[in-house]
């Protein structure tokens, strides 16, 4: 054992480290609380030379209030421009050295700091990706220079219709509701947003009781351990526990629009769909799978033959599922000429109201669970997705559960789960949003404006 480690075992209080916690081998997974509520999840991953390090904040886009939309990623920019000891460059340049990546994204619910680097070089990724979240300045300069970033990101995402519209979709859904706005904000937000406004969205919600800090590959815990502790002593305030998890109360602001985006595009880009489950509805959370995979998530899925194998009418066609702590999203993209958007709409909602009224086969069940049994294992092959699943489990529901029980989970699922759901999910309001060169609503096909009572 770690010298740390016994010292604070042996002295008590200020580490808590519980049998099943500390010994959970099988898994893999191991897990240590620190003083202040700091959790530190490892997963050591045999035959490989990598490292990947994450540090989770429990804080997105969803904690923003509406007139600093797009705080949390105008600040994730933010943190990488200095530090009181390193500058932007002094960043690049000691990660370029090494030859790994460092980087961060933002979501609704999290925001992750994370670099993937040799084995050996871990202690030097933990140093810089706690010094990025712990000590990165909101300095004036940088706030102006990050600022045109951003808003480039912006102009970016308008020139990506399916992105564009993809974030349509969440507002013509859940309204001006957080969830429903865009974790990258608007123009607007993003030109108003003020210094101080960023500096103490640091400083309040960048707390160590919200954090998780997740690494995986040729690494040992003890020693991820020390590294974290040494990072972190500064913030670390004993007798704190790790924040609860976010739960929510999901309320809805009205039913689902419908939103149109004028664009002189050569495609009209189409995503429909209903509200969906939150995380923690969990006996819902494989059977969706399933139905997802059968409708739109993958070559045979019943989206993809009868839209694009059958009639050709699309080249991208594909359905998807969205998770959050209290609610959730299914939709259903497809990307079409114009004058073809009226018939492609027929077909993708006669095909959701075919499996809401006959459910799905035993075959498509079969098919649909290898599918994802496939996908979960084939995605865990490195140190950074093993990472990610560690510390997107531990903050979003504070355990972890192993590949061979997930697998079991989902090879439990009955082809009755899915039709049940699929009633239950499929009868609720679409909301939908379009981009095309369409001037007005009206102009849309009437099977477009149809989708929305």
């Amino acid at each position: 054992m770690a010298p740390l480690l016994r010292n604070l075992e042996q002295g008590g209080s200020s580490l808590v480290i519980s049998q099943k916690e500390a010994a959970a081998t099988d898994i893999g997974v191991r897990r240590t609380v620190l003083p202040g509520g700091l959790r530190v999840v490892t997963e050591h991953v045999p035959g490989v030379r990598s490292a990947s390090i994450g540090v989770w904040v429990g804080v997105g886009s969803r904690d923003e209030g509406p007139t600093v939309a797009g705080a949390a990623h105008f600040l994730e920019h933010l943190l990488f421009k200095a530090t009181p000891t390193r500058s932007a460059l002094d960043i690049a340049q000691a990660m370029d050295a090494v030859g790994g990546e460092l980087n961060a994204f933002t979501a609704k619910e999290q925001t992750c700091y994370y670099a993937h680097v040799i084995d050996e070089d871990l202690p030097l990724a933990v140093d810089l990706v706690t010094d990025v979240v712990l000590n990165g300045l909101c300095r004036a300069d940088d706030v102006a220079v990050e600022r045109q970033v951003v808003l480039e990101e912006i102009s970016m995402r308008d020139d990506d219709p399916e992105d564009m519209v993809g974030d349509a979709f969440l507002t013509a859904l859940f309204g001006d509701h957080p969830i429903g706005r865009p974790v990258i904000g608007s123009v607007e937000t993003i030109e108003d947003m003020r210094t101080h406004q960023l500096r103490s969205f640091h400083l309040r919600r960048y707390r160590p009781d919200r954090m998780v800090v997740a690494v995986a590959g040729n690494i040992e815990h003890d020693h991820v351990v020390e590294l974290v502790h040494r990072a972190f002593a500064h913030r670390l305030e004993p007798g704190l526990a790790p924040a609860p998890r976010r739960e929510g109360k999901f309320r809805p602001r009205g039913n689902p629009e419908l939103l149109r985006i004028q664009r002189d595009s050569e495609q009209a880009h189409l995503v429909f769909g209903t509200r969906a489950f939150g995380r923690h509805e969990g006996e819902k959370r494989w059977p969706l799978s399933v139905l997802n995979t059968v409708l739109g998530g993958g070559l045979s899925s019943r989206l993809f033959q009868r839209i694009r194998e059958e009639r050709g009418l699309a080249y991208s066609v594909y359905s998807s599922v969205d998770t959050f702590a209290d609610t959730g999203a299914f939709s259903v993209y497809i990307g079409c000429q114009p004058e073809n958007l009226g018939h492609v709409a027929t077909l993708a909602r006669g095909v959701l109201e075919e499996v809401a009224a006959n459910g799905i086969t035993d075959a498509e069940c079969a098919r649909a669970k290898g599918s994802l049994r496939g996908g979960l294992v084939l995605g865990l092959e490195d140190s950074g997705s093993r990472m990610n699943r560690i510390g997107r489990s531990e903050l979003s529901y504070g355990n972890h559960r192993s590949v061979s029980e997930t697998l079991a989970r989902i090879d439990e699922v009955t082809t009755d789960e899915v039709s049940r759901i699929a009633v239950t999910l499929l009868a609720r309001p679409f909301g939908v949003a379009v981009a095309g060169p369409y001037r007005r609503t009206r102009d849309l096909p009437a099977a477009v404006r149809r989708l929305v009572p």
